[in-house]
């Protein structure tokens, strides 16, 4: 997503004297900060905006990518006020966020998530500190632990299981996977997060509040860029949008807690058991928990939402992905297909414990996450000291845009690296876990994505099903090859196109 400027007419003086007053603070700024500094390359700056034309109207990890050609791969950028640099290559990302990691643990604050996520008090903007520590403890040790990830497992049967009904009511017609495949993940995830209680209108209502949230979030803002002149936030409309969206959200997790708390008096009345979902564990760590940093209610919230949100989004575009990689190249999606049919041939059904044995599948998912990572430009960090990375001078507070999607195609590391290829993780040690980082889809370091070990069982599981049951073709007579693979730059990137196929079914045959 391009800049967002500021809409609607402001009286010439008024304008005139806002101008003015940015160039003098701006020259100011950048005379006191980076006089001493040897920055690191980049492109030339223009007054006032410095960079920002150069991401207008663009997908910006495509643009940055272009840029790091002529410039490197630790480029720096001047983004209004902001002083940011660039990184899209393995081993300045590995500087990054390993070498350096203490450094770069920190997030800048922007508008969006300060609004919308109470404050930035969620796993993914929290400030580096005492409570981020405690909440990614929680996350990694309590609520997305292997053993609750498992104990999910009937939730994910049940929505896959209803996909896979909607899909067999629609054999022959044309049907919207991509949406129904985003319904289905935000299913899952609204019922791990919040319980059964949460279906329907209410889960239909958060759903579409979430989604004006994340795409009232995608991009760069102007209000971030100049964050010292505080009425942008307001002449650009910005700050009233978030502010009315964060509105609408806080209302109705405000009801999923009554009610979910009405639920467990309820249950402890009657001597049911209790709730395994993530709101209930949160709900008992704050009035039974020993923490260091009590929690808040706007904390739990918080925290949910982003499980609520990065849960569902990343694990729905990467298996719409993989799909549309699949149809555009055939003899993957009859290969993963075969595999998926010879393993559970006896069975007339996908279980999720043998999903181990899906090796090539598991190659196509890592292959997806290198030419589609989820949030192609990873969330942003700062830096909280001035530090030197490969010879050139990081002011503090700088900025640092890691380019995922950039280092996921770097050709010194990947051969054919525009080429989806599952092949090539067939025999290779190479994982998206944060050690190799010529692949991190899920970033790196202390701020990597604590989610990873619930997100996949939900792109393996869907895919799987849908590769066993169905063969698939485009509407219209189109041809696989000839599937528009367009992107659309949001809070997660996915197919400006959805995804449009007409299922036929697969029988088994009687003696495979």
């Amino acid at each position: 997503m391009e800049f967002q400027f500021p809409s609607g007419s402001l009286p010439t003086l008024f304008t005139i004297f806002l101008f003015i007053f940015m160039i003098l603070k701006i020259c100011k700024r950048h005379r006191t900060k980076n006089s001493n500094l040897k920055l690191p390359p980049g492109p030339r700056k223009l007054p006032i905006i410095g960079n920002m034309h150069q991401l207008v109207g663009s997908l910006p990890h495509h643009t940055l990518r272009d840029l790091a050609k002529i410039y490197g791969p630790l480029m720096h950028l001047q983004l209004g006020e902001v002083s940011a640099v660039v990184v899209s290559a393995p081993e300045t990302a590995k500087e990054i966020m390993r070498t350096h990691d203490s450094i770069f643990s920190y997030r800048p604050l922007l508008l969006a998530p300060d609004i919308i996520s109470y404050g930035g008090s969620g796993i993914a903007f929290a400030p580096y500190g005492d409570y981020w520590r405690q909440m990614r403890k929680i996350c990694g040790s309590v609520l997305l632990n292997s053993k609750r990830v498992d104990s999910f497992q009937s939730i994910r049967d049940e929505e896959v299981s209803d996909l896979l009904k909607f899909i067999s009511s629609n054999i022959g017609l044309p049907i919207n996977l991509g949406e129904k495949i985003f319904s289905m993940t935000y299913g899952i995830t609204a019922r791990v997060a919040f319980g059964n209680k949460c279906k329907d209108q209410v889960q239909e209502e958060l759903i579409t509040a979430v989604r004006e949230g994340a795409e009232a979030t995608g991009g760069f803002e102007v209000a971030d860029v100049f964050p010292s002149t505080k009425i942008l936030q307001v002449i650009s409309g910005k700050r009233p949008k978030l502010e009315k969206i964060h509105r609408k959200i806080d209302m109705i997790l405000d009801n999923i807690v009554k009610e979910h708390k009405a639920s467990k008096e309820e249950a402890e009345n009657t001597g049911k058991d209790k709730a395994n979902d993530l709101l209930g564990v949160l709900l008992n760590l704050q009035e039974h928990g020993e923490l260091e940093v009590p929690l808040t209610m706007n904390n739990i919230k918080a925290v949910l939402l982003d499980i609520f949100t990065a849960g569902s989004e990343t694990s729905s575009s990467t298996v719409e992905w993989a799909m549309s990689e699949m149809l555009n190249t055939p003899r993957v999606m009859k290969k993963a297909q075969a595999e998926v049919r010879q393993v559970f041939r006896t069975k007339g059904n996908v279980e999720e414990t043998g999903l181990q044995e899906l090796k090539f599948l598991k190659a196509v998912i890592k292959e997806t996450l290198r030419v589609h990572p989820p949030i192609p430009l990873l969330l942003p960090k700062e830096c909280s000291e001035s530090c030197e990375i490969d010879g050139y001078g990081i002011p503090v507070k700088t900025k640092v845009i890691v380019n995922a999607w950039a280092i996921g195609r770097d050709s010194k590391y990947w051969t054919e690296a525009e080429t989806f290829c599952p092949e090539r993780f067939l025999d290779s040690s190479v994982d998206f876990r944060g050690t190799n980082f010529e692949f991190i889809p899920f970033g790196a370091g202390r701020r990597i994505c604590p989610g990873i070990t619930f997100a996949i069982p939900n792109i393996e599981l869907p895919l799987a099903q849908l590769l066993y049951h169905f063969d698939w073709k485009l509407p219209n007579g189109m041809k696989q090859e000839g599937l528009d693979m367009t992107e659309t730059f949001g809070v997660t990137v996915r197919k400006k196109e959805e995804l449009h196929l007409i299922p036929t079914p697969y029988h088994l045959e009687p003696n495979a």
